[in-house]
Parts: C-alpha cells; sequence; structure tokens
C-alpha cells in the first residue's frame, strides 16, 4: 500500500483507541501493524478501569508508536473502589504515559448512577491537576456539566473526546485550552452539526481519533473500527476542509502534540528503549 503523497513524512495520530479491547484479542498485531500501514504513527490508548492499567501498558510496550493514558471511565464507575483513585495516582507516578483518561460524564446511558460519576470524575480532575497532566475527557450528553468542573478544577488541556456538542460549546472548550476530537462520526453525510463543526472550527483546535473499536465509520456498516481506518478519516476531514491531506496530517498532528505535551518525550524515551 503506498501513502498519498506528503503522508509518509508527516503521520497521522489517533488520539483515542482501545487497542486493547477484547475484539482485537485474535489479530491485535496484524491490526497494529494494518494502522502503521496505512500512515498511523502514534496510537493513543486510554484506560477504562484500573483492571486494564496493565493491559494498557504491556501493549504500549508490545506494539511501537502506542502509548498509554490511565483513568476510570464514567460508564465502570459502579465496578471502581475507592481505592483505584490510590492506584491510579501511583500508576501515574510510576509509569510514563501521556494523558489522565478516559475520565469523564455520560449522560446517555439508562440507569446511570450520576453521583457516583461525578465524584470520580472530580477525583480525576484533582488527581491530574496534581500531576500536571492533561485529560481525555468522556462527554457524552453531558457537555455543560463536565465544562462546569473544568472550571473548578482547571487542568493542563487534554481533548474532548468524540465531539458533538454545539459550536458555543465547542467555543467553551477551546477558550479552556482544551482539543476536539473528531472521528468516525464525521463520515457519515446526515451527520450535519458534526461535518459543519469539522468543516468551520478552527483548524488548529481538532485532532483526529478513531475510538476504535467503537464508532464505526460510514464505510464500515456497523463491523469494528479499526486505527487503519484513521487514514480515510483524515481524508474526509480533508475533504469537508477543502485542503490537502498532507496539510489535515501536519495540523492534527502537531494538535496532538498541543494538547499530549509528553507524547513527544514519551516516543523519544520509547525509542531509547526506555518505555
Amino acid at each position: 500500500m503506498s501513502l498519498p503523497a506528503g503522508l509518509a513524512e508527516t503521520g497521522l495520530i489517533d488520539t483515542h483507541c482501545h487497542l486493547d479491547a477484547a475484539e482485537f484479542d485474535g489479530d491485535r498485531a496484524a491490526i497494529a501493524a494494518a494502522a502503521a500501514t496505512a500512515g498511523v504513527t502514534t496510537i493513543v490508548v486510554p484506560a477504562i478501569e484500573r483492571a486494564n492499567f496493565g493491559t494498557v501498558a504491556s501493549i504500549c510496550r508490545e506494539f511501537a508508536g502506542c502509548v498509554p493514558a490511565y483513568g476510570i471511565h464514567p460508564l465502570f464507575v459502579a465496578r471502581a473502589r475507592e481505592e483505584d483513585l490510590a492506584a491510579l495516582d501511583d500508576t501515574l507516578r510510576e509509569n510514563p504515559c501521556v494523558a489522565v483518561g478516559e475520565i469523564g460524564l455520560d449522560n446517555f446511558v439508562p440507569d446511570r448512577d450520576e453521583a457516583l460519576q461525578e465524584r470520580y470524575f472530580l477525583a480525576q480532575l484533582e488527581i491530574a491537576r496534581q500531576h500536571g497532566l492533561p485529560v481525555l475527557l468522556h462527554v457524552r450528553r453531558a457537555i455543560d456539566q463536565v465544562l462546569k468542573h473544568l472550571r473548578r478544577i482547571p487542568v493542563p488541556g487534554g481533548i474532548a473526546h468524540a465531539f458533538n456538542g454545539s459550536r458555543q460549546q465547542a467555543d467553551e472548550f477551546i477558550k479552556l485550552g482544551f482539543m476536539l476530537g473528531f472521528g468516525g462520526a464525521m463520515t457519515f453525510s446526515g451527520s450535519k452539526r458534526i461535518r459543519e463543526l469539522a468543516a468551520t472550527l478552527p483548524l488548529d483546535s481538532i485532532v483526529l481519533e478513531t475510538d476504535a473499536p467503537d464508532i464505526p465509520p460510514q464505510w464500515k456498516d456497523g463491523a469494528a473500527n479499526t486505527p487503519a481506518d484513521l487514514l480515510p478519516i483524515a481524508e474526509t476531514l480533508a475533504q469537508l476542509r477543502g485542503l490537502p491531506l498532507a496539510g489535515i496530517a501536519a495540523a492534527t498532528s502537531a494538535n496532538a502534540y498541543m494538547a499530549l505535551p509528553r507524547l513527544k518525550n514519551f516516543q523519544h524515551n520509547t525509542q531509547r528503549g526506555k518505555p
């Protein structure tokens, strides 16, 4: 597979991919190799609970270009225990990573415990602040609440993952120093609001993601998403903005480094054999 002109020099960064997911257990190495062939040079792998911190760390040691983030996802707080927050604090202190995540709030699922979600989110914002780390935010149907808490507990920016809010909400995240993650949802012609935002937001506020194996793009027809899909996702953004793919790759990669400043150090250390 030959990469489009200019992409081989720049590469793409998948800022949110659950490469540790069970869906990839049978062919994880092939999936990682296919992503590299598609020009994806870096994959950020966020944890979702204490139980998979070790798996995320192991995968990021095994596969070149994979870098970890550690956190407790709002959909997993019911399985969490208070000591898991201390374990997160220890993990961040003892292991290289690029962010605290995936953390946040989710008001979409039924039978949710909003108070418990909020307690773990606030505790993890405090931990991120103490460690000087950005955060990878889950904000599904909870954007205004998330923004309220970010104003109370300032952290060093990060990424609002799978952004699907209004232009006003996007601007509020940008004011707080956050990038906005766009992925498979942007590829559907019916996703008019997301596509309008992708086309008109300042380019220096956008990063790319797959959220693999979730949020499959239009061409997957509901099948599992993979990090190799980041290339056609980037092509979609290029089409929406009327820009060359190489320019989109360069801009979104630069934005990822801005959002996750430890990314370069982590890659440098990995190259030197110090994962």
